[in-house]
């Protein structure tokens, strides 16, 4: 009974406020940035331009990355160069162990290899989401390496949170592309970096509270809640894996100063074939509270069982995967 009574809850969540469709815009704030917003609520803002912060290194300058990340209530949920590690940066997905041929660099501290913004794929409304698409190179001492698709699908906000769908997909160009996690660690793929904070965090797992960091880890989702900005309650997000990522449940790192790492392929290594490429989904969800594992592992189920996730986000806009 308690079990069904948590996933008639979730299910409650992720009803959209109000009986209107949901209308996402997208706005040009720059010739950096790129903001979402649903109607007058703001969700995010995509930097597909070089940002180079005051007091900030140059060597940490980089774009392809998401933030601010606002929470349900307009708070900042996340941060970007931060002083303790200037290449922490909002929402976004890098890897500290990058080799194509014989090179090798880090794309987690930025040495030696760029994201690039190439195009953008897709700015649209469809099926009562917004979908917002980016085209990315990798670029290994001037030469482009990788070519990386990243895709968010924007769910409208419900009276709890608002879901947002993430998606990365990695080509190998000329070349195999091989990536690897942080040793004993495992960071290296998606990862979140969360604003300054007011009193203790709560990490949560599918196996409750966690009270210590967790390394090397294998996890299904994680989520960090805590009072941001001048909110009086807390708020957070949930990082969930697709059952349908490689190695899935992947490993994690989790650190209570502010951090949630998505370990893929953690600490062994992995080779994209020259010209293939590889598929990684996943789900934001934003919310109000710091929910307990019970009504967050509703929530995940809700994902997991969703078969859209077994086709590309792309698909939704051409019909098939384009290269």
């Amino acid at each position: 009974m308690k079990t069904g009574c948590i996933l008639l809850r979730a299910a409650v969540a992720l009803l959209p406020l109000g009986a209107n469709a949901a209308r996402f815009d997208f706005f040009l704030l720059n010739d950096r940035e790129l903001e979402v917003r649903e109607g007058e609520q703001r969700v995010f803002v995509y930097n597909f331009g070089v940002q180079l912060p005051p007091n900030v290194p140059p060597q940490y300058a980089c774009g392809a990355f998401v933030h601010p990340l606002y929470g349900p209530d307009g708070e900042v949920l996340t941060d970007a160069f931060p002083a303790d590690h200037y290449h922490h940066r909002g929402i976004f997905w890098a890897w500290p162990h990058v080799r194509s041929g014989d090179q090798d660099a880090d794309l987690w501290q930025l040495k030696g290899v760029r994201q690039e913004f190439e195009r953008w794929l897709c700015q649209e409304n469809r099926r009562g989401c917004g979908l917002l698409g980016v085209q990315n190179a990798w670029r290994l001492g001037g030469r482009k390496v990788a070519e990386e698709q990243v895709w968010f699908r924007i769910w409208p906000a419900t009276r709890d949170g608002r879901a947002i769908d993430v998606e990365l997909i990695l080509k190998a160009v000329d070349a195999p592309l091989t990536l690897r996690g942080a040793e004993g660690k495992s960071y290296g793929g998606l990862s979140v970096r969360f604003a300054p904070r007011a009193g203790a965090p709560a990490i949560t797992v599918p196996g409750g509270r966690s009270t210590n960091d967790l390394l090397v880890t294998r996890l299904a989702w994680a989520d960090y809640s805590a009072r941001f900005g001048a909110q009086w309650s807390p708020s957070g997000i949930t990082v969930m894996v697709a059952p349908q990522h490689p190695d899935y449940p992947p490993e994690w790192m989790t650190r209570h100063y502010g951090a949630l790492c998505v370990g893929w392929p953690g600490v062994q290594a992995r080779t994209i074939p020259a010209g293939e490429s590889v598929r990684l989904r996943y789900r934001l969800w934003v919310h109000r509270g710091a929910p307990e594992a019970g009504e967050l592992q509703g929530h995940y189920k809700r994902f997991a069982e969703d078969r859209s996730n077994l086709a590309p986000l792309a698909v939704e806009v051409w019909g098939q995967p384009r290269q």
